[in-house]
């Protein structure tokens, strides 16, 4: 048997591996990724301190749910103990904040200084993967609790925010969650924060966007034309505000964060992370999930001396059941539903 060995041939100088030259890749890819990590991580940082502070600047109303007894609350399917009601009231408040002090140290509200302008119900449904508004007309006549009967935004102006939630309430049959107070003047800046609201094809800066939630006397149907007008541009705001040329700016996302707390006040039972929990809930809502409807209205007339409106009670009826029940999918389905807003608004 031939035992020799044939001899090492070199290796080409161009192929010969340079000492330490694989173990360094590793260290070059680890060190990229880690440096991505951290960038990732930094700006998550910023967001979450820059939202915190966007949070934090939002006004805690005290008192503002009813302390009713439990037995004399609204009571909520069981199937729908996951859904969510909130009471959307709308004040133009022009220089007056919704809550906490006003400059001279004194409580914001006071009983008969201003009437909600809008009220909304808004149902989040218990999948967060859809929601329903329903405007109720400020004029509504209705029971106020140890009033007697009013015009439903009359609530506001005699017992502040706990009042107008149990005179909702009392009038649905629906319990609320929480409440938001909007300040329609504060969304003049939010508008532009994100760049301005497109409306029938028509794009509107925070100013005109002002103009068309206030107009009422103009309008075929007077203030349910105007709540039409008030959903229509929440729709449109909430579409640009979830448009990936908003939240991905981070001039436009600073701006949006730091108008937040002139628009909107809530009850002080939500904390801030009740609120970035059900941000993140809804991160996949659209305002296409979102399904905008007025109360059903069963016309107009004269009550204690005033022009009011009557709701239709028979036709409302499934609506607050369904909304109960958190079967508000379903009962849009039918048709006993009422309209929804459509594409094209007066």
């Amino acid at each position: 048997m031939d035992t020799s060995t044939e001899p090492a041939r070199p290796i080409p100088e161009d192929t010969a591996p340079v000492p330490g030259k694989r173990r360094r890749w590793p260290r070059v890819i680890l060190a990229v990724l880690a440096a991505f990590l951290l960038a990732v991580l930094a700006g998550a940082g910023w967001l979450y301190h820059r939202t915190d502070q966007a949070l934090s600047g939002i006004d805690r109303i005290p008192d503002a749910l009813p302390t009713l007894p439990e037995e004399e609350q609204p009571v909520r399917a069981p199937e729908a103990a996951d859904a969510q009601v909130y009471l959307l009231v709308g004040l133009d408040a022009k220089d007056t904040p919704a809550s906490g002090e006003s400059p001279d140290g004194t409580p914001v509200w006071q009983a008969g200084a201003a009437r909600s302008d809008t009220m909304m119900l808004l149902q989040i449904a218990a999948d967060r993967n859809s929601a329903s508004l329903v405007s109720l007309p400020r004029d509504t006549w209705t029971e106020v609790p140890g009033h007697g009967e009013a015009k439903l935004n009359a609530a506001y102006s005699w017992g502040g925010p706990s009042l107008m939630v149990e005179t909702v309430q009392n009038l649905t049959g629906i319990r609320v969650d929480h409440l938001a107070v909007i300040d329609w003047t504060g969304f003049r800046a939010l508008t532009d924060a994100v760049g301005g609201v497109t409306l029938d094809g028509e794009r509107l800066d925070g100013e005109a966007a002002l103009e068309y939630v206030r107009e009422r006397k103009s309008l075929p149907e007077g203030d349910l034309d105007r709540t039409r007008r008030q959903q229509n541009f929440l729709r449109a705001l909430l579409s640009q505000t979830l448009s990936a040329g908003t939240l991905t700016d981070p001039g436009r996302l600073t701006a949006l964060l730091d108008t937040l707390g002139d628009v909107i006040s809530v009850d002080d039972q939500l904390s801030n992370g009740d609120l970035r929990d059900l941000a993140w809930e809804l991160r996949s809502v659209r305002a296409s999930d979102i399904a905008f409807m007025n109360a059903p209205v069963a016309g107009t007339g004269t009550a204690g001396g005033q022009s009011v409106v009557f709701l239709d009670e028979e036709a409302a009826a499934p609506l607050w059941q369904a909304m109960r029940e958190d079967t508000m999918a379903a009962f849009l389905a039918t048709d006993r539903a009422p309209d929804t807003l459509g594409e094209t608004v007066r």
